[in-house]
């Protein structure tokens, strides 16, 4: 799994963080999104999944491989 966010799109809700918080992260002055790992081991993906699922401004993207 490769993953991809568009950060200027980000509204900084945080839902990602609570979804995978070992695969994102929020940058400290403005509470958008840090991608910690764009490549996850097998068992997160399915909470990166869930955070692409769960993100209200979409722009986490995921490559299956």
């Amino acid at each position: 799994m490769r993953i991809k966010v568009d950060a200027t799109k980000c509204i900084g809700a945080g839902l990602c963080v609570v979804a995978a918080p070992q695969v994102f992260s929020q940058n400290e002055d403005d509470g958008l999104v840090v991608v910690l790992q764009e490549n996850p081991p097998p068992e997160l993906h399915a909470s990166v999944r869930e955070a692409a699922r769960l993100c209200p401004a979409l722009v986490i993207t995921y490559e299956e491989e």
